[in-house]
């Protein structure tokens, strides 16, 4: 059985031997050699397309060239398919002196044939009487002769004989190379014309993996890679790094899968979930930092309630204190430009206390934890259905399918992105069963298609429901995806000096407590944990107006509640937001 050859044979391994008997391989027999300059310039373009190899002659282990600012290397035994021939240029020389000068495409000059003696002798019929009765345009001088330059006479350019050497750009196709090859007729390189002998001939062309995509009526299909992906990583994975020079793929079609852009805060790894995903998820409570993040985590159409986890000092009569546990409904934000505000509800101390509204300053410090009681297990799908992203989540049943799901040893996880880029489910030829999908936008590279039928069975693509991302592509990705994960404006500028009043004065040494509303419940708002000492009674830490105005004792001991009854109630407070 004969070995199939990569010139006659396209879908052979490109490195596999070529049969002598071809017209592409070296040894074969066709016309006799000529120049390439010489072949163009005596090609009739109406027997276009036309079948070239190059030959034995100056160039003997092959020569590489800058043609249309890529790399040609044009080897003996090379196939060229001319497609098309194009006036580049004309070199206009003058006989007697032998300067030249290069005329454009637009000179107006017309041109006649020079009588001359010997094998420049005027030719004879209606090429000569055209140009004697209405000139020749550039293009008709340089296209009406047989192959060899003829003396021609122009009165714009001078009296001297002139002979016209025209350079053309011959557009051809060659064997694995994807783009058309556009190559100077000035070329020196010697070539044989063997279109007879090699009509059945293909040439084959290289595919990028993201042309792929939009040829899905010839998938299911085998490929061999030409050259791997360039550029760093992707993905964190065994199966990217066998996408070498050589491999064979299966391609089987496009993935129906969409995918959710994830992190965890935690450890700084980087994920990419597909919608294929059996793991199940808990909400966790979103975290804030300061009033604007607050704003920017409204929802159109739903509610956000938060539980202050921060004490923040007020600004004078207009922005009351904030202390931990206090329960807040946000709402909606009111004016534009720097004066804009974040309307929000308090919560009383008891469900009979009625509450008060605030408005709060967008610059405005301290932390925040969104009440949610929600204990129900989500998957992925259903999630994205109920909860806007971002959001943070939490993997309590990991794929049941995976060996080792790597998103269920994370205490959280932050969803950032639903992504509809296309993927392809592919396998390695000697892996049929194992699956895995490749993103040809983000990874791509060059194959070349087998035109032998296949009819594979569909793998398992488990290992490509979590993807792991490098850093270095996580951050490359981020600006490419919807708005939403840019980094947030700068916060407004923070007044002089916390606590200082619209009229612009500094406080007094030692400072006053800022006078709020009247509360018919004051209580001390400790810090977070650990546990702070208990406040000295020169520097009270409550919120409100000073406790005991109006009665008969000031003593420290009965200034405050005690320490350990608000620990409690915080405690309390804070135990419902959090279901897990």
């Amino acid at each position: 059985m004969q070995v199939p050859c990569s010139y006659c044979c396209p879908s052979s391994s490109p490195l596999s031997e070529p049969h002598q008997e071809c017209p592409g391989a070296p040894g074969s027999t066709a016309m006799e050699p000529v120049s390439f300059q010489e072949y163009i310039r005596s090609l009739d373009p109406a027997t276009l397309p036309r079948i070239l190899r190059i030959c034995s002659g100056v160039y003997f282990q092959g020569s590489v060239y800058e043609i249309s600012g890529n790399e040609c290397c044009l080897s003996t035994g090379d196939l060229l398919k001319v497609m098309a021939v194009a006036l580049e240029k004309v070199i206009c020389e003058d006989t007697e002196t032998g300067q030249t000068t290069e005329l454009p495409l637009t000179f107006k000059g017309l041109f006649k044939p020079a009588p001359a003696p010997g094998p420049y002798s005027t030719p004879r019929g209606p090429f000569l009487e055209g140009g004697k009765q209405r000139g020749l345009t550039l293009h008709q001088a340089v296209g009406r002769w047989d192959g060899q330059p003829r003396p021609m006479l122009c009165p714009t350019i001078g009296p001297c004989a002139l002979l016209l050497h025209p350079v053309y750009q011959v557009h051809a196709t060659m064997h694995l190379r994807r783009d058309v090859v556009k190559i100077p007729s000035t070329l020196e390189v010697d070539v044989e014309d063997v279109t007879e002998e090699a009509q059945h001939v293909q040439f084959a062309r290289p595919l990028l993996l993201s042309e792929v995509l939009r040829m899905e009526e010839a998938l299911p299909t085998q490929a061999e890679i030409l050259e791997g992906p360039a550029g760093p990583a992707i993905f964190e994975n065994a199966w990217v790094p066998r996408l070498q020079r050589g491999q064979w793929l299966q391609l089987h079609g496009r993935s129906h899968a969409w995918r959710v852009l994830a992190s965890a805060p935690s450890s700084g790894r980087h994920f990419l979930l597909s919608s294929a995903y059996r793991g199940r998820f808990r909400r966790r409570p979103r975290q804030f930092t300061g009033v604007q993040e607050l704003a920017a985590g409204l929802r159109p159409k739903q509610q956000l309630r938060v539980v202050v986890t921060q004490d923040c000092e007020g600004r004078g009569d207009d922005v009351p204190p904030l202390g931990v546990g206090d329960r807040l409904e946000v709402r909606e934000l009111r004016g534009n430009g720097p004066r804009t505000w974040l309307l929000c509800h308090r919560h009383g101390e008891d469900e009979e206390e009625e509450g008060e509204e605030l408005l709060l300053p967008l610059d405005l410090g301290g932390g925040f934890v969104e009440e949610a009681c929600d204990s129900k297990k989500y998957r992925l799908a259903e999630l994205l259905e109920q909860q806007p992203l971002p959001c943070e989540v939490r993997v309590v049943a990991p794929d049941p399918e995976l060996e080792r799901d790597a998103l269920g040893a994370l205490p959280a996880l932050r969803l950032e992105a639903r992504l509809d880029q296309p993927f392809l489910v592919g396998s390695f030829c000697e892996e049929p069963e194992e699956g895995f999908e490749i993103p040809p936008r983000w990874l791509d590279f060059s194959i070349l298609l087998s035109e032998e039928p296949v009819h594979p069975r569909a793998p398992c693509t488990r290992r490509s429901r979590v993807e792991e991302l490098t850093e270095a592509f996580y951050y490359q990705l981020l600006p490419q995806l919807p708005g939403g994960l840019a980094p947030p404006p700068p916060r407004p500028p923070k007044p002089a000096q916390a606590g200082t009043g619209h009229g612009g004065r500094r406080p007094s040494s030692p400072r006053p407590p800022v006078p709020g509303p009247p509360m018919t419940n004051p209580r001390l708002a400790p810090p977070l944990p650990p546990l702070p000492a208990l406040p000295r009674p020169s520097t009270p830490s409550h919120r409100g107006p000073p406790r005991g105005a109006g009665m008969e004792s000031d003593s420290p001991e009965h200034d405050y509640e005690p320490v350990d009854s608000n620990v409690k109630k915080t405690i309390r407070k804070m135990q419902a937001i959090f279901p897990f």
